[in-house]
């Protein structure tokens, strides 16, 4: 194999698993707070902001693996 394919393949890789993670965890934040919402309606404000502050971080490390895919393919 050549050194090329190697690297696009790694960048493919990269890019897949890296992005697939995140986006099953925005999944999961999404459907735990509507759940949580759902079960307790009073609740929805502190929810609500936790929800966001997670699915920050969980979108940045999206983010990171995305950034790596592209500084594999560039390098």
């Amino acid at each position: 194999m050549d050194s090329e394919v190697i690297k696009m393949l790694a960048v493919g890789i990269v890019g897949g698993l890296g992005l697939m993670g995140p986006a099953l965890g925005l999944g999961l934040i999404g459907y735990a707070a509507l759940t949580g919402i759902a079960r307790n309606p009073e609740a929805r404000q502190p929810i609500f902001t936790n929800m966001i502050l997670v699915a920050g971080l969980t979108e940045a490390i999206g983010i990171y693996a995305f950034v790596t895919a592209i500084f594999l393919m560039l390098f």
